[in-house]
């Protein structure tokens, strides 16, 4: 060919016009020679695109888990949101070809942290220690392919991998009978992908046939700012699938003219260059992968298939969604002043609309306006966080600005000078802090830090400024999205650890509404934890949360009233919210009943503050209890909860328990007993149980079959209800007229209360401790229990070192004593040395209780000696001093027959 040149240069031995047709000729057949040889350099270098790593995933998430027939224990994603490209690798990352991240657990080997890169698989450094991050670096050999790789690193994976390839040639081979057979014949489902298996192993190459097209990234014209480039930099890269068919068909056009130019041009200016220039075009559309060449002018069938539900889903859509696709196409193609205009026409659509929302995700706008964040003009970061703040309350965008990496760019832009800027940030970060993941992105990028400094503002005068007005309102985004964060214990001791209580201490005394709810939603947020109660007690904030309950925002009063809940745990906060005169508005509030989160708030903070005597006088008097009574019917369970927790409190009192007979609250109350909600059926025993101290209301409990309700809840699984259940028989048992014949007509019942020894939490043996010392005032039901074995379960208890426990369990050893040979019984199984010791507790209720036990074991003669030899006599004398009448008896009767024990052993030796 060169040589042809040279003669057309010189002129002689060939006409122009042959010349000119043997030069096409021989540049026709330097393009084939090209394109040979770059489609064989791609071929011996693959380059993995996502789909090809996708389909190979779910293959092997089909043979995962337990068994011989499975190649690994499991594979997983990092990161469970997927890209509009088909790559699950933050944007940063696919710039350098990172596909997705994956977890492997072999059955050889140890937990494989997988980097799946365009230019194949490799190890990485695995996670960041209490990071959500990995250490991209890549450890280790890169192979081809996913497969190629998992052979390599774990042996058993290949075996199996061939004993699966095996089992399906073997099914394969097998004929079908006519006759059925019991053994296991594998379905579909798993034939088909076992044939996959096949037929990956027999070409040895796990690629897929007719991968997707890399769609080509658009030029950037000449004019455009540095800022564009930025922001747009990694939108390009990010293509849309419903451009993918669009930029084909453009891109083939545009190759197809580039090359019929290049030719008319070779064949007349007789040059070299020509040749070059189609050698660099063909390269250039190689380069962008073979399957370029295969499906330029027609679309995959993938890509088809999502058209067409795009086409169908669009049929439905209203013209907004395909509005807004359009500008956000702008927004990304436009220079600094068409990406301001584009912003605000993008504002003047509805964006709390859910289907506004979408079409901004679908189109690749939230790539763009995160990239916004990233500039430096404040103009475009303005605009973009305006609508990031509206978006951000859908929960699917949420969780799409996370992953894009939203929050860290947020995070950043709170040290901005610019206080609208942090206002907009804080706003938008509150509004995506709404899940654990994000809220844990915002601590571990010092986001509290940054949060906790906006609440640094006091303002000192009643007229404000407007700058006064900004630092507020950037001191009110700051709390709005500390709200947020609360939610998380991590994060509430960072707030702690980063100064936050005092500024909010601070700000709590503020007369602004918008700015008081997020502080105190905040403080009733963190109140779950001791030391926010101690502060909130110690920095006098319970006197401010007791003035907002009169505030006129019902909003403001519901936190305020949450706050009291959970800080009412305290004494000391309970005696602070009553010296400070706030159970008059907590009852005011119970009146309430149209706004159900501020009833539900304000009678859990009436039941807390409920739980000193000194606040149920109060109450007593304000007549809470009938207000309370009127809310047992009709009310959803987050209020029946707490009303009900409220009058067990209420009915220890002998006065508010006759006003709950009068009012009918009795029957309400047994109702509810049938219920499924555990804390509700907690609180309803413990009330039932107090009504049930007073002979009236307990003769009401039994004609409404209560006592058996309660019993029956001694099945549940529960351990608190059952506590509470065993709690509340115990005065039902003492004041019923019938009680033995009303214990016996349960079926089965002393059985099951007997069993429950058995359990392992401390509250429900000493509550049926106190039940069965109870049951077994009545002699026939005694004999019963000791069938059960009730002497051998209570003797193993006696080691406990619990004092609650301790009280009840004496109680029924004394009880338990005055049957049979039940006294000889608890000497046989080592019951009285442990009483004995029960003695040098400080409780004086367990030394009465202890007493007692002793005074009745005392009249066996084993039982004495034992006592003696531990020392018993010193410790009862010490305790005949107590003004306690029932103490002294049984101390003195217990000394009394280990005395007339020691004087018959003295006859009976001098005789």
């Amino acid at each position: 060919m060169l040589r042809l040149l040279e003669k057309v240069k010189k002129g002689d031995e060939e006409p122009e016009a042959e010349a000119q047709m043997k030069l096409f000729l021989l540049l026709q057949q330097l393009d084939m020679q090209l394109l040979n040889t770059s489609l064989q350099k791609i071929s011996q270098e693959v380059r993995l695109n996502p789909q090809a790593i996708k389909n190979d995933v779910q293959l092997l998430q089909s043979f995962s888990g337990e068994g011989d027939l499975t190649v690994l224990r499991s594979i997983n994603y990092t990161s469970e949101y997927e890209f509009s490209n088909g790559c699950r690798a933050p944007p940063w990352r696919q710039v350098h070809g990172d596909i997705c991240y994956l977890i492997i657990n072999t059955h050889d080997t140890e937990t494989l942290y997988v980097t799946c890169n365009t230019a194949g698989v490799y190890l990485n450094g695995g996670p960041i220690k209490d990071s959500e991050d990995i250490i991209y670096d890549r450890n280790g050999d890169i192979y081809k392919d996913l497969i190629t790789f998992l052979k390599e690193k774990s042996p058993t994976f290949a075996e199996n991998l061939t004993r699966v390839q095996q089992n399906f040639v073997l099914q394969k081979k097998s004929t079908p009978t006519r006759k059925t057979q019991k053994a296991e014949v594998p379905t579909n489902e798993e034939l088909d992908q076992t044939e996959k298996f096949s037929e990956y192993q027999d070409k040895n190459k796990f690629e897929r046939k007719k991968p997707p097209p890399k769609p080509k990234t658009r030029d950037i014209k000449k004019e455009e700012t540095s800022f564009v480039h930025k922001a747009l930099e990694s939108s390009h890269r990010l293509s849309i699938k419903d451009e993918k068919a669009q930029l084909k068909v453009q891109d083939t056009k545009k190759i197809k003219k580039e090359k019929e130019n290049v030719e008319m041009v070779a064949a007349r200016k007789y040059k070299c260059k020509a040749a070059q220039e189609k050698a660099h075009l063909i390269q250039r559309v190689v380069s962008d992968g073979s399957e370029e060449l295969s499906e330029s002018s027609t679309e995959s069938e993938e890509d088809k298939q999502d058209m067409n539900r795009q086409q169908e889903s669009g049929t439905d859509l209203p013209s907004e969604y395909w509005q807004i696709q359009k500008v956000v196409k702008y927004l990304k193609g436009g220079n600094q002043t068409a990406t301001v205009i584009a912003l605000c026409s993008m504002r003047d659509f509805n964006l709390t609309n859910e289907t506004c929302q979408l079409a901004i995700r679908d189109v690749g706008g939230l790539e763009v306006l995160i990239n916004l964040l990233d500039t430096e003009e404040t103009k475009c970061k303005v605009g973009s966080l305006r609508i990031l703040k509206e978006i951000s309350k859908n929960p699917q965008i949420r969780r799409s600005l996370a992953e894009l990496g939203g929050l860290q760019i947020m995070v950043k832009i709170l040290d901005s000078s610019n206080k609208d800027l942090k206002c907009l940030a804080a706003e938008t970060i509150a509004n995506i802090a709404k899940f654990r993941r994000a809220r844990q992105t915002v601590r571990l990028h010092g986001g509290i830090q940054r949060l906790v400094g906006l609440l640094d503002c006091v303002p000192t005068s009643a007229h404000l400024t407007a700058e006064q007005e900004k630092d507020i309102e950037v001191a009110r985004c700051g709390a709005l999205a500390l709200w947020s964060c609360s939610k998380s214990k991590k994060n509430k001791d960072a707030i702690r650890k980063a100064g936050g209580i005092p500024l909010l201490a601070c700000l709590l005394k503020s007369p602004y509404e918008n700015m008081l709810i997020p502080v105190v939603g905040t403080l009733q947020e963190c109140a779950s934890e001791p030391s926010y109660r101690l502060a909130i007690r110690t920095e006098n904030m319970v006197k401010n949360l007791v003035r907002n309950l009169s505030s006129e925002s019902e909003e403001l009063q519901m936190h305020c009233a949450r706050a009291i809940f959970k800080c009412a745990e305290d004494e000391e906060t309970r005696n602070l919210v009553r010296t400070h005169f706030g159970l008059g508005p907590l009852v005011k509030l119970v009146s309430k009943s149209d706004n159900k989160q501020l009833l539900a708030a304000a009678t859990g903070a009436v039941w807390k503050c409920a739980i000193s005597m000194e606040n149920v006088e109060r109450f007593k008097h304000l007549k809470v209890a009938e207000t309370l009574i009127s809310l047992l019917i009709g009310q959803p369970e987050e209020v029946l909860i707490n009303v009900v927790g409220a009058l067990g409190q209420l009915a220890r009192d002998p006065v508010i328990r006759g006003a709950i007979r009068r009012s009918s609250g009795i029957g309400p109350l047994v109702n509810l007993l049938t219920g499924t909600n555990n804390a509700l059926l907690v609180n309803v025993t413990k009330a039932v149980g107090e009504c049930a101290v007073d002979p009236e209301n307990m003769s009401i409990i039994e004609s409404l079959d209560g006592v058996r309700l309660l019993w029956s809840l001694l099945k549940k699984p529960n351990p608190d209800i059952q506590a509470s259940a065993a709690w509340a028989l115990c005065p039902c048992i003492e004041n019923a007229k019938e009680a033995g014949e009303m214990v016996r007509s349960f079926v089965g019942g002393l059985e099951l209360i007997v069993n429950l020894l058995k359990s392992d939490d401390i509250e429900v043996l000493a509550s049926v401790c106190a039940a069965l010392a109870k049951i077994a005032m009545d002699e026939e039901n005694l004999a019963v229990i000791t069938d059960h074995g009730v002497v051998q379960m209570l003797s193993s208890l006696t080691y406990t070192r619990d004092d609650m426990l301790r009280q009840n369990l004496a109680d029924a050893v004394a009880c338990c004593c005055k049957w049979g040979n039940n006294r000889v019984a608890f000497g046989e199984t080592g019951a009285v040395a442990p009483l004995v010791h029960y003695l040098k507790s400080k409780s004086p209720r367990v030394h009465r209780a202890t007493a007692q036990a002793l005074y009745q074991l005392s009249f066996d003669p084993n039982n004495c000696i034992t006592m003696h030899e531990n020392g018993v006599v010193k410790l009862l004398l010490n305790l005949m001093d107590s003004t306690d009448e029932a103490l002294q008896e049984a101390a003195a009767g217990c000394i009394a027959n280990i005395r007339r024990l020691a004087l018959a052993n003295e006859k009976a030796r001098y005789k």
